[in-house]
């Protein structure tokens, strides 16, 4: 950006320390739903793990009396009760796991949409220094990273939690020993949690900043401005190669991540078939020495998979809580994101703004110790037109971005009819102020969609006459689909000439008091310029206008010449009055106007 990088830190993700409980507690109201659907959701996860637990006690009635007594109706009645709780559990679980997914839809579309309302909060600074692909993968890599957690995990925990205290109680219900037996199992389970976290944790987090950076690269290289700078440049072979070494960065980071808990889960899964062996090594012992029933055994080794498999997912569920807290982490960064331009608490409306312009004392800078502009004072009267002039780099589109509110001074006052622009709201000030800047922007949608962002319900016709007047209406009348012709990616489906006047004609539209205009017609054929001339007399007449002048018809017309140098005014009055005074003015004057003049 011309002026330098911001204050800001904004490009680099700060390497904060661990989750703080603040972070924990925040974290825990985006994971807990409002309470009519948690509810709800827990009235599901308890009759499920209610109705779990009574297939097994429905078999040990089997094998203990209807099978012996040769009762075939107690057969049927107790299979019956099997299938019935399975399928009624069944159906539970689905409306459960509706309830759990449009609430967990719900949280990832706030996460989004809290991430979104924050970037468009930003100040123009944070977009300098910040990659869009960055951004990106903030909004859909990492909040689609937390998915998992907020949709499943959660609620597994509750599940899970309850389903081993209900299967705990029913197991020393059953026999105290065998309980015993089957819980001391347990602690192979918990211990290698923790370490197994951290590790899953720190590659998750490398993981998504690989991806940050890849997602940045494709965006910059595959965008029509970048595609045109390899292809022209003949950069296909190494950035092809570029592209292939970030990639398998990203591919070995997550084969390690999904290799990192494999040997834990084996053991997990050795200590699973282990249990039930020693129930039966125990029990059998029991059962020849009459103390037990063969039903009771079966029936409890039917329990230890209501124990063994929710603990075995209790483990996961820390695991994976341990490696989206590094995303959480990253959302956080951005939710949290400073707000430099910030939206009065009781903002000034201006209900018919006249458009007079005032620079009081103004100065600012990028960087600390590198000002761009010192103490800058000047007065655009309603309709008046004052142009700014001087070397690269002196300040005078900084000095544009001050009159639109994209910074804020570090000293001084910027006012619109006498009211610092500081206490007008966001959302009015654009009402009053409009840009051509030297590169339009366009989106990838219709011409009319396109013209219609300076004015959503504007009329069929007022989008005609404001192309009329910018000489781009016949161009447009002659494309087959006319005003619905899509623009493409960036506009590029238009020539340059075409942008800029349908740049104008959309700021016609708006209709603002204050015009701020940077003149693009040097690189422009002498045809479109002509054009875009004819095209800005009805849009600077009456309006006050802030221009950065390129062309010497736009100096000799405006009503106040600044001649800007290293931040400064250095100069300023009528265009004879500087000529003649023989200082920068007169020097940019005889080294880049005249061959306009000659010309």
């Amino acid at each position: 950006m011309r002026g330098g990088f911001g204050r800001l830190n904004y490009g680099e993700a700060p390497k904060g320390p661990p989750l703080t409980r603040a972070d924990l507690v925040r974290i825990g109201r985006y994971l807990l739903p409002e309470w009519k659907p948690s509810l709800l959701i827990l009235t599901c996860v308890l009759l499920v793990a209610i109705l779990g637990l009574v297939p097994p006690l429905l078999l040990r009635e089997v094998i203990d009396k209807a099978l012996p007594s040769k009762d075939g109706m107690l057969l049927n009645l107790l299979v019956a009760g099997m299938i019935g709780t399975r399928l009624l559990a069944g159906l539970i679980g689905v409306w459960q796991s509706s309830l759990t997914n449009v609430v967990a839809q719900g949280m990832i579309f706030d996460l989004r949409r809290g991430i979104y309302e924050r970037l468009l909060r930003q100040s123009l600074r944070f977009f300098t220094v910040t990659r869009s692909g960055e951004i990106q993968s903030r909004l859909q890599n990492d909040v689609g990273g937390v998915a998992g957690v907020i949709g499943g995990t959660m609620v597994s925990l509750v599940t899970n939690t309850v389903t081993v205290t209900f299967t705990v109680i029913v197991l020393f219900k059953l026999d105290w020993m065998l309980a015993l037996v089957a819980c001391a199992v347990l602690p192979a389970f918990v211990l290698p949690t923790r370490s197994v976290g951290q590790v899953r944790a720190r590659i998750s987090k490398e993981t998504q900043e690989r991806l940050a950076e890849l997602t940045a690269y494709v965006q910059e290289t595959l965008s029509v401005s970048g595609f045109l700078l390899v292809r022209l440049f003949g950069g296909q072979a190494p950035e092809i190669k570029r592209y292939g070494e970030k990639a398998a960065a990203v591919r070995d980071l997550q084969i390690r991540q999904a290799m990192a808990g494999r040997w834990f889960m084996m053991w997990i899964m050795m200590f699973i078939t282990i249990g039930p062996a020693l129930i039966y090594l125990v029990g059998g012992h029991e059962v020849i020495a009459g103390r037990l029933t063969l039903g009771a055994i079966v029936a409890f080794v039917a329990y230890l998979g209501g124990l063994y498999q929710p603990v075995s997912a209790l483990v996961n569920v820390h695991v994976d809580i341990a490696t989206a807290s590094s995303l959480f982490r990253r959302i956080f960064e951005y939710l949290d994101l400073p707000i430099e331009i910030e939206e009065p608490a009781d903002p000034v409306r201006l209900e018919n703004a006249k458009g007079e312009l005032r620079f009081e004392r103004v100065s600012m800078a990028y960087a600390i110790g590198a000002p761009t502009l010192v103490d800058i004072s000047f007065e655009a009267r309603p309709g008046q037109m004052v142009a700014l002039v001087g070397p690269s780099g002196a300040g005078k589109t900084t000095l544009t971005y001050l009159a639109t509110r994209l910074y804020d001074p570090d000293e001084g006052v910027v006012s619109l009819d006498g009211v610092d622009l500081r206490q007008l709201s966001l959302a009015d000030l654009p009402r009053w102020m409009a840009t051509v800047t030297q590169e339009t922007t366009l989106f990838n949608a219709s011409l009319a969609e396109n013209l219609r962002y300076a004015k959503r319900d504007a009329t069929d016709e007022e989008l005609e006459r404001a192309c009329r007047l910018a000489q781009i209406h016949e161009t447009i009348a002659a494309l087959p689909e006319g005003y619905a012709t899509t623009v493409g990616e960036r506009g590029y489906k238009l020539s340059g000439g075409e942008r800029q006047r349908l740049a104008i004609a959309r700021v016609l539209l708006r209709d603002p008091r204050v015009l701020i205009l940077d003149e693009a017609t040097s690189s422009l054929d002498s045809r479109s310029e002509a054009l875009i001339q004819t095209a800005l007399e009805p849009l600077l007449e009456g309006r006050t206008s802030l221009v950065i002048a390129h062309r010497l018809s736009t100096i000799l017309r405006a009503d106040l010449i600044l001649v800007l140098e290293a931040g400064r005014i250095v100069e300023r009055g009528a265009h004879a009055e500087l000529l003649a005074r023989g200082g920068l003015y007169s020097k940019l004057y005889n080294e880049q106007f005249r061959i306009e003049t000659e010309a």
